[in-house]
Parts: structure tokens; sequence; C-alpha cells
């Protein structure tokens, strides 16, 4: 059972911490399907230290979606000292995590997310600041290394664990892949076999099957998914169950997967308000659409939606559309 510090998880399924995706909307969803443990979308420490009116909302967790690891990330001890302090005493998050992970220019260049990933004793230090400054668990999820000539992940993850670090996750890939190329298990197996704490395994993981030969491949005491979970949160429950029961489930209808996709924007309308919302529902409805027959022009139509009204009455039509098609096959077969 994946336990991190005192918060142990029902399962060793975790939803992995995307930046513009992790809101408490796609959380709660994707924790109904059953994940372990699901983790917020990474927070600015400045943003924190300065109470920004957008970041501060990003620190809303709903009660339902625990146990929750919230993100942080930043270059400098001091503000990220300060911000995990905040999040300590006034969220209801169960675990600190610090990003080390983030590829993205305008984050390393603040000596942020990945950048750390070249200096294991700033690691180290920044670790062992925010442990002594906070009560609930610190954990850090890191990528291999910068480039192909710079992959310290064993030497990083010691010291994260020597700093008083309770888990790591770990990416299989490098800065400079970003989200390209295979990811490298062998590193994972190798950063579990040189630390004690816990260490969630992250990368390729597209389907239930990878998940198992993940856990089973690397003895990681975790599985991490990402973006085989974007408009599939089935993925998800499916996995869940197959690394329970060894089944594996069906995947879900079109009215099923619609159903889900509604729910999730009337979360995200609660979350923000209908036009921000709507907007923002755009990607996550074309990520739902994916695999139905027809949604490259139902795509399209998304984008031009504006309230809630038009997207649900699209949605509800391409279901029609959908069932129609399939019934006409099965009477002509």
């Amino acid at each position: 059972m994946l336990k991190i510090g005192n918060i142990e998880m029902k399962n060793p399924v975790v939803l992995a911490p995307m930046a513009g995706v992790c809101n408490s909307a796609f959380r709660l969803t994707v924790k109904e399907f059953g994940a372990g443990l699901v983790c917020a979308e990474m927070v600015s420490d400045k943003g924190i230290v300065f109470k920004n009116e957008k970041t501060m909302n990003m620190l809303y967790i709903d009660e339902r979606e625990k146990p929750l690891s919230l993100q942080i990330f930043g270059g400098e001890k001091e503000t990220l000292v300060e911000a995990a302090r905040f999040v300590d005493k006034n969220t209801n998050a169960d675990i600190i995590d610090i990003n080390m992970g983030c590829p993205v220019p305008k984050i390393t260049k603040c000596d942020a997310g990945a950048k750390w990933l070249l200096d294991p004793n700033k690691i180290y230090e920044m670790v062992s600041a925010v442990v002594d400054a906070v009560e609930k668990p610190v954990t850090v999820k890191m990528r291999m290394g910068w480039d192909e000539d710079h992959i310290f992940a064993v030497k990083n993850a010691q010291m994260v664990e020597k700093a008083g670090g309770k888990a790591v996750a770990l990416h299989g890939r490098t800065r400079v892949q970003m989200y390209e190329g295979k990811a490298n298990w062998d590193i994972i197996r190798e950063v579990k076999q040189s630390v004690n704490i816990p260490v969630i395994g992250n990368g390729d993981v597209e389907t239930p099957q990878d998940a198992k030969r993940m856990l089973d491949e690397t003895g990681v005491d975790g599985v991490m998914i990402g973006r085989a979970a974007l408009g599939n949160p089935w993925m998800i429950y499916r996995t869940v169950q197959y690394l329970e029961t060894g089944n594996l489930m069906g995947e879900p209808s079109v009215r099923e997967k619609i159903d889900v996709c509604i729910l999730h924007l009337d979360r995200l309308i609660a979350l923000k308000n209908e036009d921000i919302a709507v907007r923002e529902m755009r990607k996550h409805a074309a990520w739902y659409l994916k695999g139905i027959r027809g949604n490259a022009k139902a795509r399209n139509a998304v984008n031009e939606c504006l309230t809630r009204e038009q997207l649900v009455s699209l949605l509800n039509e391409l279901v029609v559309d959908a069932e129609a098609k399939e019934q006409s096959q099965a009477i002509v077969g």
C-alpha cells in the first residue's frame, strides 16, 4: 500500500499534477473514478507570498478530493519556505509537493522546476528548509535529468530523502525531451533501489497493463498517470480494477463519456464562472470526444461555444448521432 508520511492511500494509482488542468473540478472527477491520490497543478510560491488572487483561488480543495497533494514551485529558499508554511497552515492539503520537473523556459529561467535537477546540493538545501518549516509530509516530483549528459536522478532522490522528503515521483524523461521520446523506466528502477522512501513512477503509462508492468518491472510504490487521464477518467478506474482484480474493464460508451464531460463542465462553472469555465472546457471536451465518430467536426464546433447551453446541446447532439450510427451499423452487420 502506498503510504507517504502518515498519509495512507487506498491504492497506488496517482493523478499527476498537470498545469492548466488539475483544478478542483478535474481532480474531484478523477477522484470519484478511484484514484488513490490526486495532485493539484503547480502553484507559484511568489503568487502565494504576495496573495495573488488567481493564485489563492488555485489553493481551493474540496474535502471529497482528499487525500490530496498540493504542488508549489520556486527558485528562492525564502519565498518557497514562506509559501510552504502558508499551505501547511491555511489549506486542507494532505501533502506538500515541490516541483523540480517542469521543463518550460518561463519556469526554469527563474531557477525553478527542472533547473533544480542540475544541483543536488540545492535540492538538499531547499527541501530540508521546507521540511523544517512545515508539519505536513513533503515530497518532490522530478525528472530523471536535465539532458542526457546531466542525469543525476539517483543522487537527487538521495538528497530528497536525506533532507527529510517523504516520497519522490520520478518522470523518466529529461528536461530536454519535454514529453517526446520514450520514458526511461530503468532509471526509475535505479532510483527505487537507491532510496528507502516511496517512489512513484511516471511516464508512458497509457493503459492499465502499462501501470502493472511499471510496478512489476521497477518495483515502485505507486504509478502516476497524467496525459492518459485527460478526458478519460475511466483510465484511472480501469487501472485500479486491473491492479486489484486482474480484470480489464471495457471502455465507456459515448453516452457515459458525454455525461461525465457535462458533470466536469458544471463543476468548472461552480468553481470559476460560466464564461471562463466554458472557454476552459473546450480543451477538455476535445479530450472527452477522442475516439468518438465525428469528433473532428464536433471539436471545431466546441471551440465556437460561449455558453453552457450551447456546449451541452452540442455534446448531446453528438451522442444522438453516434448512437444512431452504431444502430445502423448493427442492422447492416
